[in-house]
């Protein structure tokens, strides 16, 4: 079943996720009609190589072509409209910057898999469940009530000082009327009445601008309430998913909800600031005493100036934290002199303000590191794909500094990886008389110079975003606090989520919580330190628990991802638990596990059963990326042999744990069929043996120990098969024997 497949067959609060991120940068009518197309190209690789890039994007559009075709004669209107719109988006937004299409199918398909596993997994984790908590969401509705009835509120104001205009208009007109007249006129009775009129329409002047400021001091009120507390939340609550979701949880959304609610608020305060400057106005035509237009007006006015600086400062946000584009699963993790992205955006969006505001980058101001590449932009309109109000810097590199001794600070690999910085940005608004200055820094980063450093640079980002919600705590690894166990293995198992497509089980995060704090019956409020994740070597092991995980991720990800994503690698279990899982289980059964006591190293573990019928267990020494890289992990599974004394080779791997045979599990992940056993053909020198190279071990009948490494030894079936045309199995094995004690 290919992942679309899977993806539709999600619960609807999962597929609400997944509608969060298709938008018309990369359409969900595409990844539907090209699904399996889609899936079988490497988007990954291509996100780092241009050449591979073009190539991909050129398909893509072929693909486009064919769907084109075929809709074209069944006559869909609908989807031959939105085919030929996609097309266009294609060829014009892409043809440039073919990379850039690639890093966005990889990003939806790596978190497709991120909610396919989510969704797999029985129990949301803490963090996951305050994300989704139910009184945000109906704070999020709250607030999008109250800003419609904000905006209603002052559009009907704008109809009371259009009233109010009116009547003044009249009163202005009958007051310079009699005005005119003469002296003598003046006295008569009629005038009399008509100056008693006046009277009354200038009380009801005075009524109605009193009604009117009290109608926008409501409205000034409202928008202060909302904004000092509901909307306020609103915002950190994203900041805080956007926090999330930069260490492997679950996609932040939102923000297009938030601009709407900024925007409108914007457009109303900008309407309350005309409709006082109506009044300034009305003010200069008439004014009496005991008018309230002179007293109360600059008041309002100082507190919608006040509220509109506040509204900006807080709407330029970082709506994309820093990443290097070759490492799109490990955000704010920079290296020097290599080109990262990061994308801001305005989300108080108003059209006077496309191409009007220019942003500024810069590093921290220790003066250590400088940004090299184009750090000023200007924010636009056009390059975001919901016309949101944003700019997206992509070719800015950081460059540490030399000292004054002309060396640079912590160059080569003892760069310190706890030390934080940030990209900050500013710029300026300018509208409507105002002025307004804005500033706004990105999560901190960590600066790398060697790519060796990048795990325990992303521990560091991990341990950062987890423990606080402070956007700027430069100096957190001071003294770093602790972290609740249970919200640290639900980021654990993110991480295998977003990067390898498959989260962790309970039963694999309860063996790695007994592997940090030992054998513990509970661990819901255990405090980690930072020390014993990161920095601490496990019991008499050479490294720290975060480096054999992070070996483990790297292993799954080059060279057994198809095997892990199928979930036939059970991977976390201890060689105790190994033993109780296989010793009732039919012999052949085995199960594949990660090596403890070696960094990115896999072994497999099956039963067997004695004469006497005692239950014996078998690991082979753990394959590694060095022997993987040679030989795929399926085929070795498939190929395996023991020699055991006195027999033959054979392979004692039936059944994956709990009963599943071999083949059918690993089948399709088989590179090729075994060779059959063949001579030399009549050709001579111009015909070889077919080979293919299998693992075999020797164990003996009373052994039960793991193996040696120098038991293994890659021998091709064919071979083999010479082999036994002389010379028996006793002789075979001798001669395997004589080998591996020589070698």
């Amino acid at each position: 079943m290919s992942q679309w497949s899977q993806v539709q067959q999600l619960e609807i609060k999962f597929l609400e996720q997944v509608d969060q991120f298709y938008d018309d940068n990369f359409p969900m009518e595409i990844r539907h009609l090209l699904a399996q197309w889609i899936e079988s190209q490497d988007w990954e690789a291509a996100a780092n190589n241009e050449a591979m890039a073009m190539i991909l994007l050129q398909n893509l559009i072929i693909q486009v072509d064919d769907q084109l075709d075929r809709v074209s004669q069944e006559k869909n209107l609908l989807l031959i409209h939105n085919l030929k719109r996609v097309r266009k988006l294609l060829q014009g937004k892409y043809h440039g910057n073919p990379m850039h299409i690639a890093v966005i199918i990889s990003n939806c398909l790596r978190e497709e898999r991120r909610i396919l596993a989510a969704a797999s997994m029985p129990v949301q984790g803490p963090l996951e469940k305050s994300l989704q908590n139910s009184v945000v969401s109906e704070r999020q509705r709250n607030v999008e009530h109250k800003v419609s009835a904000i905006k209603n509120s002052a559009q009907m104001t704008d109809q009371d000082v259009k009233y109010l205009e009116d009547l003044q208009e009249e009163f202005d007109f009958r007051y310079k009327t009699i005005q005119s007249l003469e002296q003598n006129d003046k006295n008569s009775t009629l005038i009399k009445q008509e100056m008693l009129a006046l009277q009354s329409m200038l009380n009801s002047l005075d009524y109605k601008r009193k009604e009117v400021l009290s109608k926008i001091g409501r409205v000034i009120h409202e928008i202060d309430m909302l904004m000092s507390n509901m909307l306020t939340e609103e915002l950190l609550d994203w900041k805080r998913r956007q926090q999330i979701a930069c260490i492997g949880g679950p996609l932040h959304g939102g923000l297009d909800q938030l601009q709407n609610c900024f925007t409108l608020l914007a457009e109303s305060l900008f309407q309350v600031r005309r409709q006082l400057e109506k009044l300034d106005e009305l003010l200069t035509r008439l004014t009496y005493d005991g008018d309230p237009i002179p007293v109360q007006r600059p008041q309002l006015l100082e507190k919608v100036n006040f509220l509109l600086y506040n509204l900006f400062r807080n709407s330029f946000i970082v709506e994309r934290q820093p990443c290097m584009p070759t490492h799109p699963q490990r955000p704010m993790v920079l290296k020097t002199l290599i080109q990262f992205t990061v994308k801001l955006r305005l989300l108080i969006k108003l059209p006077e303000l496309n191409y009007q505001i220019r942003v500024k980058a810069t590093i921290d101001n220790n003066r250590r590191f400088v940004l090299c590449g184009t750090h000023v932009k200007a924010m636009n309109m056009d390059e975001s794909a919901n016309g949101s109000l944003s700019v997206e810097f992509r070719h800015l590199q950081p460059k540490e500094m030399k000292t004054s001794s002309g060396s640079k600070g912590n160059e080569g690999p003892h760069m310190v990886t706890e030390e934080l910085h940030s990209i900050s940005f500013e710029t300026q608004v300018c509208l409507y008389g105002l002025t307004i200055n804005l500033e706004t820094s990105s999560l901190p980063v960590v600066m790398i110079s060697n790519v060796s450093q990048l795990p325990n640079a992303w521990a560091s980002i991990i341990w950062y975003n987890l423990s606080t919600n402070d956007p700027q705590n430069l100096s957190f690894f001071n003294n770093p606090p602790a972290a609740t166990l249970s919200q640290l293995l639900e980021v654990l198992s993110w991480q295998f989520s977003s990067y390898v497509g498959r989260g962790l089980n309970s039963e694999q995060l309860n063996m790695l919580a007994e592997k940090l704090m030992g054998q513990q019956v509970s661990y819901n409020d255990y405090q980690l330190s930072w020390a014993k994740f990161c920095k601490e070597h496990l019991p008499g092991k050479s490294f720290t628990f975060w480096v054999w995980l992070e070996a483990i991720l790297d292993l799954i990800k080059k060279h057994i991802l198809p095997l892990w994503i199928d979930g036939y690698v059970m991977g976390f279990v201890s060689k105790e638990k190994e033993r109780i899982l296989l010793k009732d289980k039919t012999p052949g059964t085995f199960l594949l596990r990660f090596s403890e006591s070696n960094l990115g190293g896999i072994t497999f573990t099956w039963v067997d059963q004695l004469e006497n019928g005692d239950v014996t267990f078998h690991s082979v020494e753990p394959y590694n990326k060095g022997r993987l890289a040679a030989l795929p992990f399926a085929d070795i599974l498939r190929d395996y042999k023991v020699i055991m004394a006195d027999n033959v080779p054979e392979n004692p791997l039936k059944y994956l744990y709990p009963d599943i045979p071999k083949d059918k599990a690993f089948g399709k992940h088989y590179s090729s069929q075994p060779n059959e056993a063949s001579k030399p053909s009549d050709g001579g020198g111009k015909g070889y043996v077919p080979s293919v190279f299998i693992p075999v071990s020797k164990i003996l009948n009373d052994s039960t120990e793991p193996h040696s490494p120098s038991d293994l030894l890659p021998m091709s079936p064919s071979v083999y098969a010479v082999l036994r045309e002389h010379l028996s199995p006793t002789a075979i094995e001798t001669a395997v024997s004589c080998k591996l004690s020589c070698s």
